[in-house]
């Protein structure tokens, strides 16, 4: 007996209208401040504009009913109730989708977020992406190795921003692939600032890792030399106080700390400032410095992490290493005092930035779902086989 089922798949990999991949994309909400949460607005945003694709968007926070909301002002209640809440949201709503594209940080983020995610597709038999976004990956990796690698294991596909976390995931025998972050390019006005002024930004947030008392022990060197030079801090994080402390101890000038800025606010602090400084000691693929690549501000960053794959000393910044403030100071004296280096790496910088457009990674993404969807279509064809001896794919239903 012939069986055969209607799959509505094109030739060229695409799915018809009246079939298209249904895509679940699991992240943080905006609620939450960061990168992940800005990438994954921007990647539903643009998948939404394929006509070959049915693309929604779960959070990893999501919100209780209005009554019970105050439960989640609780401190350590919150995570229980948004925990749970989030299981049964994934238990409901994935088995309607055939890709499940899960984001992920490191810690307990992965553990609370991500995990999740990945068990509860797999018992539905579903496709799985973890895109996992941390410079801290390495660290994660050897520190919690039983609650990570298995887990990870029964992804279909690890995605990860850069080459340098497709680097450290092969040390622990993890097979990764880099697709970029994108950048908003239209959002940013370019421009080669000449002169220069000695007026500095760093946006990085006030925590340990991001290292910002780097930057003002940096400042008060380059303000010995420069009296009239300006800093703003356009962040906020727990440290803050400690850090407003420090620059008072070190008794800095024209120094602002602006608190939390909202990103539509972030194009206009690039073109206000004329150099960026930042020293963070663990990162992946910081979106502000491609940011202020696109906005022709010149960087003087760290050599953390994934920063050397994404630009090169001499080239697209200047680099220095980790926690090396007096270093950081002379690489921003020395480009304050030649304006052509500072020129030829702005305009470097800029061309560099390209690759990091959604024109760009817009292919990465469709090939890797099409190519699960093949995988899954594969696999039903060859189970309907085992069934019932013979089987066809095609166009219409017999």
């Amino acid at each position: 007996m012939e069986r055969s089922i209607e799959l509505n798949y094109e030739v060229d990999g695409k799915r018809t209208p009246e079939m298209r991949l249904r895509v679940l994309i699991v992240a943080p909400s905006l609620r939450i401040l960061g990168g992940q949460s800005r990438q994954a607005v921007r990647l539903i945003t643009g998948l939404n504009a394929e006509p070959s694709l049915e693309v929604s968007f779960l959070p990893h926070d999501p919100i209780l009913p209005r009554s019970l909301r105050w439960l989640q002002q609780v401190r350590y209640v919150r995570t229980v109730i948004t925990t749970l809440l989030y299981i049964v949201i994934l238990l409901v709503r994935i088995p309607r989708y055939d890709i499940i594209h899960v984001f992920s940080a490191a810690y307990y983020s992965y553990l609370l977020s991500a995990v999740p995610g990945i068990l509860i597709a797999k018992l539905y038999g579903k496709k799985v992406i973890l895109n996992y976004r941390s410079g801290e990956a390495e660290d994660h990796l050897k520190k919690w190795p039983l609650m990570t690698v298995p887990v990870m294991r029964l992804a279909n596909v690890i995605i990860v921003p850069s080459d340098y976390l497709v680097d450290v995931f092969s040390r622990f025998a993890l097979s990764a692939r880099a697709i970029h972050n994108t950048v908003e390019l239209n959002r940013f006005t370019f421009r080669v600032r000449r002169p220069l002024r000695p007026s500095f930004l760093v946006s990085r947030l006030l925590e340990p890792l991001y290292n910002v008392a780097c930057v003002l022990r940096a400042f008060e060197i380059i303000q010995a030399r420069y009296p009239e030079s300006k800093l703003t801090v356009a962040a906020d994080g727990w440290l803050r106080p400690q850090l407003e402390a420090l620059a008072r101890e070190l008794g800095l000038r024209n120094t602002q700390f602006m608190g939390f800025v909202p990103f539509e606010r972030m194009p206009e602090l690039y073109n206000a400032a004329d150099i960026y400084l930042t020293a963070t000691d663990i990162d992946n693929m910081p979106g502000s410095i491609i940011e202020c690549m696109a906005a022709g501000l010149p960087v003087v960053t760290t050599d953390a992490g994934g920063i050397p794959y994404i630009v090169e000393n001499e080239e697209s910044c200047l680099m220095i290493p980790r926690g090396d403030y007096k270093a950081m100071a002379a690489a921003a004296l020395r480009l304050l005092q030649d304006e052509q280096l500072t020129a030829d790496i702005t305009r470097k910088a800029h061309a560099s930035c390209q690759k990091f457009t959604w024109k760009v990674v817009r292919t990465k993404w469709l090939d890797l779902y099409f190519e699960l969807d093949r995988q899954e279509i594969r696999g039903t064809a060859a189970s309907l086989q085992n069934e019932s001896g013979q089987v066809r794919v095609g166009f219409e239903e017999h």
